[in-house]
């Protein structure tokens, strides 16, 4: 397996992986930003309308946008087996569509969706793997579909210390560009338009950016 096709399960390693939610829970303010998230995918989803979550982990956000837009189509990618079966156990888990694949190399048709939404997890991501699952998620989006991403950005003085334990945790490489505060630029350096940060939130482990761009 190549760099590029390096599978990184959500929790980081595979053994933490029944400890994601409920690390999420405590460390992430997750209750602060998964709902306000979703709904702020939801806007940019026309009715009927199909969004792939790519790197789904454990499910949570796919099964919130699918409870939000009972209209629409919601696809779940991960690379993880035990992930996607910890998904496939909750609540609302059968409104979406779960699929096993790569980020850097997603198993959906060129221009198949609306929306691709892409959450914690190009932190995970070698620079040119982020490259090619920006590069994907732009391939199977169709004219005038949006990208999501929620990721670490730039630290300030009140998170820098969680975030440097993270990238300890995740790799200093891997995290250099959220450190630089450039995720924004890469993702328009992929092709995309007018990559905007609309809300940024402070966490145990760092600044959590939200950006929204348009292909």
């Amino acid at each position: 397996m190549t760099d590029t096709d390096r599978y990184v399960p959500a929790a980081g390693r595979a053994a933490f992986t029944r400890l994601y939610d409920p690390v999420m829970a405590l460390s992430m303010r997750e209750s602060s930003w998964r709902q306000p998230f979703s709904e702020r995918v939801g806007r940019d989803l026309p009715e009927g309308g199909v969004v792939a979550d790519i790197g789904a982990g454990t499910g949570t956000f796919a099964i919130d946008l699918a409870n939000n837009r009972c209209d629409a189509i919601v696809i779940a990618v991960d690379g993880d087996p035990q992930s996607i079966g910890l998904a496939q156990s909750k609540t609302g888990s059968e409104r979406v569509r779960w699929t096993k694949g790569l980020a850097t190399k997603l198993p959906l048709s060129d221009a198949s969706v609306d929306v691709v939404s892409l959450s914690l997890l190009l932190h995970h991501l070698s620079s040119d793997a982020k490259r090619q699952a920006l590069a994907e998620a732009r391939r199977i989006l169709r004219s005038e579909g949006h990208l999501h991403v929620a990721d670490w950005g730039r630290p300030d003085s009140v998170t820098f210390v969680g975030f440097q334990f993270l990238r300890l945790l995740d790799g200093l490489a891997n995290t250099s560009e959220h450190a630089q505060g450039s995720i924004a630029m890469l993702i328009d350096s992929a092709g995309f338009e007018d990559a905007t940060v609309w809300r940024r939130l402070r966490t145990f482990w760092g600044s959590t950016e939200f950006i929204v761009a348009r292909v």
